[in-house]
């Protein structure tokens, strides 16, 4: 016979993210105070991922343009763009090909994300290992001129770096996002092209990394439209 389920069983699995929210006013305090400490927190928080924001567009500018300009002549080239991460990552990958091939203004390009693909992904992951998902499909259907861009929050995860290493050698142009100081993705002679947000909270890094790879969705398109008018 099913279980039934047990919703107060159910909550005990969240309430330790914020024990105050359960608790009787008086238990809690002053409610009022509880309230603006939460706000001024959020308010902090925006702050800073906003002063992120724009010390990291400062500082990568000159390289989101030459990556752009790179990724443009690719493009015009017939290439592809294939994005590809992990957790968190995945969903900024995913995102950023969507915004390539469905753009809220000018030209539409052809890009996919190698994570989305739950049947190739956990297939890959079973029978040859979780380091080669991306790189065994970068070798299937990568070459010459595609875009290969991997986003990660630390710069070392493995199975990015072995992407990378495989597009290099068909001849992607290699492009990466990393958090903290770029990890082994900045060091790697396999990313020709690497943005890096310098800052050590995880959340803060991936907030920036959607506004980066705007950045350079906008400068891709600036640099194809220079093109096309000589």
């Amino acid at each position: 016979m099913a279980e039934r389920f047990d919703r107060s069983a159910d909550s005990e699995g969240t309430d330790f993210l914020y024990p105050f929210l359960g608790e009787d006013v008086e238990d809690a305090g002053d409610a009022d105070a509880l309230l603006d400490d939460l706000a001024a927190s959020a308010v902090s928080k925006g702050a800073a991922s906003a002063e992120l924001c724009s010390r990291t567009l400062t500082a990568n500018a000159a390289e989101v343009r030459a990556t752009a300009r790179a990724m443009s002549d690719r493009f015009g080239a017939g290439g592809r763009l294939l994005t590809f991460g992990n957790g968190g990552s995945s969903t900024d990958a995913a995102g950023l090909a969507a915004l390539f091939r469905d753009p809220p203004w000018g030209q539409a390009r052809p890009a996919r994300c190698l994570a989305e693909d739950q049947a190739v992904l956990t297939a890959l992951g079973n029978d040859i290992g979780f380091d080669l998902v991306f790189a065994r499909q970068i070798i299937a259907h990568g070459g010459p001129p595609d875009i290969a861009l991997g986003t990660s929050t630390s710069g070392d995860s493995r199975n990015l770096l072995a992407a990378f290493e495989a597009a290099a050698a068909r001849g992607l142009l290699t492009v990466g996002l990393a958090g903290y100081d770029g990890g082994a993705m900045a060091r790697s002679p396999h990313v020709e092209h690497c943005l890096v947000v310098a800052a050590d909270s995880i959340h803060r890094i991936q907030e920036v990394q959607a506004a980066l790879g705007f950045a350079l969705w906008a400068a891709v398109d600036d640099a194809s439209r220079e093109v096309a008018s000589g």
